[in-house]
């Protein structure tokens, strides 16, 4: 049989730098070179090519621009590779997976996103291992398909469904979880890999790219003490289409007159509002208690479980689509990529 055949996608990030010998400076690697670096990826059952964004980015700095030039990298190469590999800047890379997540329709390949804590050339560097074992997970086959076919984040041991992912430590190799779904495999003596956790999310229809993506939307996170004048600015721009309301606990917020009449008035403006808790664990339970009943009934949209970056990346793709506010409600709510647990 022919092996698999993997390609890896340099966004930019840590994983790509390496020490200047002589200034001490990171500076992007040049990944027609990986071989030097990293021998141990010739033992892989697999073979691979890698490309890059013309200009690799710091992924602070990473839009929804650059999320659609790597979805038409995949897009492109899509017949020619069996997977693929996005090596990604940590600070943004649950945004990105979530993205793409939502953009990839029928989807049924690997798309593992994984990277790094030191550069690839320090000595105590994660960037092999991860880079490694993301590959390897992208080459896995069961009865001649590829076993994962969804978008995933590696990092650090661990597979996740990279719409479940928000990362929580800038200091440590473990730097992301997901809280609200298990992880998809584990990376020890043997890889193992949670079948029963995975998803398909093909129709049996051909695999396309949804580039749309509307990103006039605002993230307001609530905090004891926001006063209407700041709430009412955020919400009073001509040309948002969104919200995504973070939440305390289940869903609460203050029972102020004044907080819940500008909430409604935006939502009567035509603005979709969704709640988030702003918990990194946890779900949104819409009227379990009063401080989230009234939000209920002016017409807040539950994100129940979601992360903030699967709500963001959620908003921007339903946003670019022509609904009727119930249908916006009603998909906004149910699962379309795994992404929350419907009740």
């Amino acid at each position: 049989m022919d092996l698999p055949k993997i390609l890896i996608i340099y966004t930019g990030g840590t994983i790509g730098m390496i020490k200047n010998p002589e200034s001490g400076v990171l500076q992007a690697f040049d990944f027609d070179h990986l071989l030097e670096k990293i021998p141990e990826i010739n033992l892989l059952n697999c073979t691979f090519e890698s490309t890059a964004l013309e200009q690799p980015l710091d992924s602070s700095n990473m839009n929804p621009s650059h999320w659609a030039t790597i979805a038409k990298i995949v897009e492109d190469n899509y017949k020619s590779f069996d997977g693929f590999v996005i090596l990604h800047g940590s600070d943004t890379m649950s945004y990105t997976a979530s993205a793409l997540s939502f953009m990839f329709e029928n989807l049924d390949k690997p798309i593992i996103l994984t990277g790094s804590q030191l550069p690839i050339g320090d000595l105590r560097t994660d960037a092999k291992e991860n880079l490694i074992t993301a590959l390897q997970i992208a080459s896995l086959r069961k009865d001649g398909k590829a076993l994962v076919r969804e978008v995933c984040l590696y990092f650090e041991y661990k597979l996740y469904r990279g719409n479940r992912t928000t990362k929580i430590n800038a200091e440590h190799f473990q730097a992301f979880a997901s809280l609200n779904y298990p992880d998809l495999g584990e990376s020890g003596v043997h890889l193992k890999i949670k079948e029963r956790y995975l998803s398909r999310f093909s129709d049996d229809q051909p695999f396309s790219v949804h580039y749309a993506l509307e990103d006039q939307i605002a993230l307001i996170k609530l905090f004891p003490g926001i006063t209407p004048a700041v709430l009412s600015c955020m919400c009073s721009s001509e040309d948002l289409k969104g919200i995504i309301l973070e939440t305390f606990g289940a869903g609460n917020a203050t029972t102020e007159t004044w907080f819940i009449e500008i909430i409604s008035q935006a939502i009567k403006r035509g603005i979709h509002v969704v709640s988030v808790s702003q918990c990194s664990g946890g779900s949104v339970m819409m009227g379990r208690y009063e401080t989230s009943e009234q939000l209920e009934a002016i017409g807040v949209i539950s994100g129940h479980d979601l992360t903030t970056e699967a709500a963001i990346a959620k908003m921007m793709y339903l946003l670019s689509m022509s609904m009727t506010t119930s249908e916006f409600r009603q998909t906004f709510e149910r699962s379309i990529r795994g992404e929350l647990t419907e009740k």
